[in-house]
């Protein structure tokens, strides 16, 4: 593969990278409120109200159900770490990407960027908007077809976030007010209004020790560690949060423990309010308990609820997964015009229409839920390289200590999370050798793309 492209007549900008002298700039107008409900609302989308039940069955006593939801936060807490000291050592557009540039080759942060593209984003993001458009639909009882909805939607959004980033961060805050809001009325409710709760802590397992209970822990993490995926997307807008080491690693480690504790909660209700065997059985555990604290009332509301989470997850994502693209066109990997920040909002505009187009075809082919089956095995393959970047900038800052934030306990927690993402990798594998083989073949498609690019920025490179 070719070396880092070169780029010439190029000088500094706020994203730490370089751009043309007389181009627009991105502004850092994010502050650390806005940055920690970005952090929140790159976690929080419709998973934490349906997947209870996806955990319960495979494991049934509430001990067992819970822990993993705690094993689960701290698999997440440990990558908020890593990427809070990545965000201070290297607080530049397109964070994930960035970091994988600058430790490996650009080749491995072309290649994250081309699945986040094609599946981790796509993907999740279809598959969101579709959720909205249903539960919208459902509540309010009009005569559009989903896919109005959608449309509406994506555009509606990628409008706002074309407006500049200080409004798309301003409108993701609210919505993410409003989803915490719903989700503290749930535990409230399933905690204060629930008559004939489950008892919590008996029985401890449900089958004696055995290989039968560690496989059945290791695929109840998935549907866990996925809904706790997310958080890494805030590092994406790095260049625009206002003084970054500073604010970027106190959103990261806020926002995530934010987010451990409303998960936790949720599931103490749901297991509290339905029991173990309730909650397997019902495919909407929220909805379930809300009907037996309030009744119908009840249910509507946390429908409700639900529509906002999607929503603010939309939007926290065609806020920040643009900008991505933006880095890998700017390093001159993808088209030009994605590189381009406009002089009146200055934000990439390109970046976020091509991100809203490609999502809104996924979500009309409805090809989105067989490219959720991808999104796990790719998203912790990339997981773990980023947590494994901090190995190589520790290696190569040598005696002196970079001032910020670091990681407590490196390299053991490092270590850790990087372990437990190729473990989840593993599993994904042998679980679903099929949906992962496709997964993979789409990441090595992105081998020849990237060749493609890198030849032909050597040889604009060479004509110049």
């Amino acid at each position: 593969m070719n070396s880092k492209p070169a780029i010439r007549n190029l000088e500094p900008d706020v994203t730490g990278d370089s751009v043309p002298a007389a181009a627009p700039e991105l502004l850092r107008q994010v502050g650390l409120f806005d940055a920690t409900m970005i952090v929140m609302g790159g976690v929080i989308g419709a998973g934490i109200f349906i997947n209870p039940y996806v955990v319960a069955q495979q494991l049934h006593t509430p001990v067992l159900i819970l822990s993993v939801w705690v094993a689960g936060g701290v698999v997440a807490i440990l990558g908020a770490f890593i990427y809070a000291e990545l965000a201070a050592r290297m607080p530049r557009v397109g964070g994930q990407y960035a970091y994988l540039r600058e430790a490996f080759h650009p080749a491995i942060g072309f290649l994250y960027g081309w699945v986040l593209l094609l599946v981790i984003g796509a993907g999740g993001m279809a598959a969101v908007t579709v959720t909205f458009a249903r539960y919208l639909l459902e509540l309010t009882g009009w005569q559009f077809t989903e896919r109005t909805i959608v449309v509406v939607t994506l555009a509606a959004l990628t409008l706002i976030n074309c407006l500049g980033v200080r409004l798309g961060s301003r409108v993701q805050s609210i919505l993410m007010v409003l989803k915490i809001a719903a989700i503290v009325t749930l535990i409230a409710s399933g905690l204060f209004l629930v008559r004939e709760p489950h008892p919590l802590f008996h029985p401890v397992l449900d089958r004696q020790p055995s290989f039968d209970l560690v496989t059945a822990i290791g695929a109840a993490m998935v549907p866990v560690l996925f809904a706790f995926g997310g958080w890494q997307t805030a590092n994406f807008i790095a260049a625009e949060v206002k003084d970054p080491r500073r604010n970027l690693s106190r959103a990261l480690v806020i926002g995530v423990t934010g987010v451990i504790v409303l998960y936790v909660g949720v599931n103490l209700v749901c297991v509290r309010a339905l029991g173990p065997q309730g909650l397997a059985a019902t495919r909407v555990p929220a909805t379930a308990v809300m009907r037996i604290a309030m009744g119908d009332a009840g249910a509507r509301l946390i429908a409700l609820g639900i529509a906002v989470s999607t929503l603010g997850f939309l939007s926290q994502s065609i806020l920040t997964q643009p900008r991505v693209y933006f880095a890998m066109a700017r390093d001159k990997l993808f088209f030009q015009s994605v590189a381009k920040v406009t002089e009146r909002t200055h934000v990439p505009v390109v970046a976020i229409v091509l991100q809203s187009v490609w999502t809104l075809v996924v979500a009309l082919s409805g090809r989105y839920e067989q490219i959720l089956n991808y999104v796990v095995s790719m998203d912790f393959l990339f997981f773990g390289l980023t947590g494994a970047t901090l190995f190589i900038f520790r290696s190569r800052e040598g005696p002196v200590m970079t001032e910020g934030y670091r990681v407590p306990w490196h390299p053991y927690t490092t270590g850790l999370f990087v372990l437990i993402c190729w473990l989840v990798v593993a599993n994904t594998i042998y679980k679903y050798p099929m949906n992962s083989l496709l997964g993979m073949a789409i990441l090595l498609l992105g081998v020849p793309a990237y060749a493609f690019w890198a030849w032909r920025q050597k040889m604009q490179s060479g004509a110049q």
